[in-house]
């Protein structure tokens, strides 16, 4: 049988839910080898001190804050819900939502404001409450675990609060959002307690793994042959490329290879191209090591 070695590092993650597969998939890209047995409790990895935690998503803030997990990636809503002191290292760029208040369709409510004195069902109470009590709306809110869409069908609530990805779910239940009380994505936290010398140093190290990862999935890395008149020209197109550039001198064109930011990917294309660029290839970057 598996045992969690006091010296690893322990990372907990959500058992089996919207976070799941991209949280592998971002582990794996950081070079952690381990098995995605999700029937599990946990897992070691194989060629790194560190012990991956498959746990519920509401239980994860919790591991991390009483130091039993030394980090964690978990939705920021849970974060905000529990109202738990851990570290936030670094936002992760996916399992985008947001919590929002939604009602029946043929609602004749249409504000917040017309919520008072009425009972909203959902999951994030502590977050509900606490939006409502800044807008100094008197509610009643009822906790419900799971499947809070169907609370107003059954007259259990006039509304709801939930969390909200494409907002296909609530369609499909007759219901639509008419304010939103935050915006959410997956993040790395970790503990507030302090950690030994080397699982400090294991958390720098797989906290900078992700973050080379997270910067190359900004770039796209393009290559392309330039006429040697045009270099100073994209020079100043392309700041990647400040410095002294190595070619041949009998060689009419000079092969340029450079990291580019996506949201100036296209246009950068366009001028590098109307300078006389040829043979263009645009490919991804798993990672930029600084």
């Amino acid at each position: 049988m598996n045992v969690l070695k006091e010296s690893n590092l322990k990372l907990a993650i959500q058992k089996d839910g919207r976070l799941t597969e991209d949280t592998l998939f971002l582990l794996h890209s950081v070079g952690l080898n381990f098995e995605s047995y999700r029937n599990k409790l946990f897992v070691p990895c194989r060629n790194f001190p560190i012990d991956i935690l498959y746990v519920r998503d509401d239980d994860i803030t919790g591991y991390v804050a009483s130091g039993a997990a030394d980090m964690g990636i978990v939705g920021q809503n849970m974060v905000f819900e529990s109202k738990l002191r851990v570290k936030k290292l670094l936002n992760l760029r996916f399992g985008f939502c947001s919590l929002a208040i939604a009602i029946p369709e043929d609602s004749h409510i249409k504000t917040v404001k017309d919520l008072k004195g009425k009972i909203i069902a959902t999951s994030y109470p502590k977050s509900t409450k606490e939006f409502f009590k800044k807008n100094k709306i008197d509610m009643q809110v009822i906790k419900i675990s799971g499947s809070v869409e169907i609370a107003p069908a059954l007259g259990v609530s006039e509304a709801i609060s939930d969390i909200v990805a494409t907002g296909s779910t609530l369609a499909t239940n007759g219901l639509r959002v008419i304010e939103k009380i935050s915006d959410s994505e997956a993040v790395l936290i970790a503990t507030p307690k302090k950690l030994d010398t080397k699982k400090e140093q294991l958390k720098k190290q797989i906290t900078g793994r992700i973050r080379t990862v997270l910067s190359a999935r900004n770039y796209k890395l393009v290559s392309f042959q330039l006429p040697k008149a045009q270099i100073a020209r994209v020079k100043k197109l392309i700041p990647a490329l400040k410095g002294s550039l190595d070619f041949e001198p009998e060689q009419p064109y000079i092969n340029i290879q450079v990291p580019i930011k996506e949201e100036v990917l296209w246009e950068t294309l366009e001028k590098v191209k109307s300078s006389g660029a040829t043979k263009i290839i645009v490919s991804s970057i798993e990672n930029i090591i600084n």
